[in-house]
C-alpha cells in the first residue's frame, strides 16, 4: 500500500463474555493497528465489563465505554445506539476508514491490511468486509450464503471516509445494515463482501433470539427498510425449501406483514426506498442491478 490508512473501530457488545477475548486478541495482533478502538459495553451482565477493563487496561489505543443496562436486548436499534455512543466520543476527524466490528469474531493478523489493499485497488468501493464463517463440527460453514452481492454483513463493516460522509447517519432500526449499502450504491459507490477474507463468528447469527424470533426480526427489518412486497413474497418462496421446511419463510413473512398490521413507521427516505424497490424489481425481471 502507498499509505498506511488511519482507521477507527467501534464495537458494540452486550453479554459477550465467552467471545470478546478472541476479538481483542485478533485486533491486537493486526499488522496495521487501529488508531483508536472504541468498545461500547451496552449494559452487559455476564462479566463482559470486567473482561474488557482487564484486557484493555494497558492499551492506550483502546477506549471502553460502559452504558447502563436497559434491561433487555434491543435488536437493531440497540446496536446502533451503542455504536453512536462510541461515535460521539470521537475527537480526531482525520481518519480514513471507520469500522463497525462485532465482539464475537476472530480473524487473521493481516485481515485489515488485506481489506485496505482491496479498497486501495477499487477506488469506488465505499463499504466492504470479509466473509463470515461459523465452526460446525470443526468445519467452517459460510454464514452469509444467499446474501445479495452488494451486501456486507453488519458484523464487519468497513466504511471509506468519503462514502461515510454521503450515507451518514445510519438508521437506528433493524435493517440499518442493508439500507446503508443501498444508499451508498444510490450515490455511486460500490459495496461488496470479500470472499477471500474469512472471519470466524463464534456465536451463531441471531443466536440470542432463537430461530423463529431471528427470522421474524429479519422480516420486520425488511418491512422497515421498505422492501417491495412482490420481492418479499418471492424471497419467502425461495427460502421455503430451506430446513426446517417452510419455517424460515413463514417467520420472514410474519415479520414483514406485522409491520403493516401494527403500522410501524418505515424509513423516512423516499429516494432510497424508491431506488431499493426499483433494484428489486429489476432483479425479478432479470435485469442488471445491485442484486446481480
Amino acid at each position: 500500500m502507498k499509505n498506511i490508512p488511519k482507521y477507527i473501530i467501534i464495537t458494540p457488545v452486550r453479554d459477550e463474555a465467552f467471545y470478546i477475548e478472541k476479538t481483542i486478541e485478533s485486533v491486537s495482533r493486526q499488522t496495521i493497528l487501529p488508531f483508536l478502538w472504541i468498545i461500547v459495553d451496552d449494559g452487559s451482565t455476564d462479566g463482559t465489563s470486567e473482561i474488557l477493563d482487564t484486557c484493555t487496561a494497558q492499551a492506550s489505543w483502546i477506549k471502553v465505554i460502559h452504558r447502563k443496562n436497559r434491561g433487555f436486548r434491543a435488536n437493531g436499534s440497540g446496536v446502533m445506539e451503542a455504536f453512536y455512543a462510541g461515535y460521539s466520543v470521537l475527537k480526531d476527524e482525520s481518519w480514513d476508514f471507520i469500522i463497525k466490528l462485532d465482539g464475537d469474531l476472530s480473524f487473521s493478523p493481516d485481515y485489515f491490511e488485506q481489506c485496505f489493499k482491496i479498497f486501495e485497488a477499487e477506488t469506488q468501493l465505499g463499504i466492504g468486509g470479509g466473509t463470515i464463517f461459523q465452526l460446525e463440527n470443526e468445519q467452517l460453514r459460510m454464514d452469509s450464503e444467499g446474501d445479495p452481492p452488494f451486501h456486507v454483513r453488519g458484523a464487519t463493516k468497513i466504511y471509506r471516509r468519503a462514502c461515510w460522509e454521503k450515507i451518514y447517519p445510519l438508521i437506528k432500526a433493524p435493517g440499518w445494515d442493508t439500507l446503508d449499502e443501498v444508499k451508498a450504491n444510490l450515490h455511486g459507490w460500490t459495496t461488496r463482501t470479500f470472499a477471500e477474507l474469512k472471519l470466524i463468528q463464534h456465536k451463531a447469527t441471531g443466536g440470542a433470539d432463537g430461530f423463529w424470533r431471528d427470522r421474524f426480526k429479519n422480516g420486520r427489518a425488511n418491512y422497515i427498510t421498505g422492501y417491495h412486497p412482490v420481492y418479499m413474497l418471492a424471497k419467502c418462496v425461495k427460502r421455503s425449501l430451506r430446513k426446517p421446511v417452510l419455517l424460515e419463510s413463514l417467520a420472514l413473512l410474519a415479520g414483514f406483514c406485522s409491520g403493516y398490521l401494527k403500522r410501524i413507521p418505515q424509513v423516512q427516505d423516499d429516494e432510497v426506498i424508491r431506488y431499493l424497490r426499483q433494484q428489486q424489481i429489476r432483479f425479478l425481471l432479470r435485469q442488471p442491478g445491485i442484486y446481480g
